[in-house]
């Protein structure tokens, strides 16, 4: 029997739900700060429906989210429970496919820059074991070249968190429905760069994983740490940096960093 009432599931790895600190705090503020306006009232767009939107047939929607209080402005701008949708909320890509494993989902929301499993590789493990799921991705990354990653991973759609208060509902009914979302600011940027007609930055030379080890080396992470993170061994790291340090044609650390700064790659919100 169709569910006529959304189930929101509270979703954590160890059964508890920690305050952010005060560091994590300030920086998701601005990522979510956009999704509700400054009184903190809901937008126009996220405002609750009239009963007669409960004959739209519901959505299974999966969020992933490492942040807590991002994921709750995200539940304000979808405001599941008005369009009668089902949202259940996973902290880490692991914690998400051990949902899917148990429990049906028509779409899946994922955040690229998370610790542990990133969201390139839960795109991949999702569309892999879990072929009928739709993948929306929800990004703070808005250059071209993180779409490409998304889309070539297996993403149906891209949406950067910065509009998100304005596209994410309609983003999800399309690419729920069978449809591809892309924002038309970034579909512009990307057919530039298949075209020619803007050159591609170094940094696109890297591999996934020569990303996120760029990513973790801007971030501030030693090699032993990045190792740790990414169950790989000291020297595997060691090896990946002299290649990324070739591709960017830099010969130091500080190089590296400078560059990834410089092409915004470097990730204020990781954690590990």
């Amino acid at each position: 029997m169709p569910r006529t009432m959304t189930e929101i599931t509270f979703a954590r790895a160890d059964g508890r739900e920690s305050s952010p600190g005060p560091s994590e705090y300030a920086a998701a503020v601005d990522v979510v700060k956009p999704l509700v306006d400054p009184a903190g009232e809901r937008s126009p767009e996220t405002a609750p429906r009239s009963a007669a939107n409960t004959t739209e047939p519901e959505l299974r929607l999966l969020l992933v989210d490492d942040h807590a209080i991002v994921r709750e402005g995200l539940k304000r701008v979808l405001d599941p429970t008005s369009r009668n949708w089902g949202l259940t909320e996973a902290v880490s890509g692991f914690q998400a496919l051990a949902f899917l494993r148990k429990s049906a989902f028509d779409l899946a929301l994922v955040d690229l820059s998370m610790p542990g499993m990133n969201g390139l590789e839960l795109i991949r493990r999702i569309k892999s074991e879990f072929p009928g799921v739709r993948v929306l991705v929800l990004s703070m990354h808005a250059e071209e070249q993180y779409a490409l990653r998304a889309f070539k991973a297996g993403a149906d759609g891209y949406v950067t968190k910065d509009i998100a208060a304005t596209e994410l509902a309609g983003a999800v009914r399309k690419v729920a429905a069978g449809g591809a979302y892309v924002t038309e600011r970034l579909a512009e940027s990307v057919v530039r760069q298949l075209n020619g007609s803007s050159e591609a930055a170094r940094h696109t030379l890297l591999t996934d994983r020569e990303l996120d080890v760029l990513r973790r080396v801007a971030a501030g992470k030693r090699l032993t740490e990045i190792g740790s993170e990414l169950h790989l061994s000291v020297k595997t790291v060691s090896t990946h940096k002299t290649r990324i340090q070739e591709k960017l044609q830099v010969s130091s650390t500080a190089e590296l960093i400078r560059y990834a700064l410089e092409h915004r790659i470097n990730e204020p919100f990781f954690q590990a």
